[in-house]
């Protein structure tokens, strides 16, 4: 497996709760920036969160305060934590290293997050 598996993604209401998972292989994660990325329909994909592998964490402002990234180099996986969904969260939820992010055959399928109001 070279792409990230994504899960975790549903239907939910505005103000409820999501965890997303990401499992990729050592080869991939290694000690690599990992983040998490959405995209909303027409929209170009964007960075929501990132997570070093020393466990320093990035957020894009639409999402501070709401949402948490979290990793487990043993395990090769990292989370995403997501409170307080509001609809404009609405997306396919995508993990990868920053530093593939520009290589379109790193991507996986993703996850799809729904907020309903």
């Amino acid at each position: 497996q070279v792409q990230p598996v994504e899960s975790g993604g549903g239907l939910v209401q505005a103000g409820g709760s999501l965890r997303l998972s990401c499992a990729a292989s050592r080869s991939i994660f290694s000690t690599n920036t990992v983040g998490w990325y959405r995209q909303a329909p027409g929209k170009q994909r964007e960075l929501v969160a990132t997570v070093t592998f020393g466990g320093s964490t990035n957020y894009a402002d639409s999402v501070k305060g709401r949402f948490t990234i979290s990793r487990d180099n043993a395990k090769y996986t990292v989370a995403l934590q997501m409170n307080s969904l509001k609809p404009e969260d609405t997306a396919a939820y995508y993990c990868n290293t920053v530093q593939l992010a520009q290589k379109s055959w790193s991507w996986g399928q993703g996850t799809q997050v729904t907020v309903s109001s």
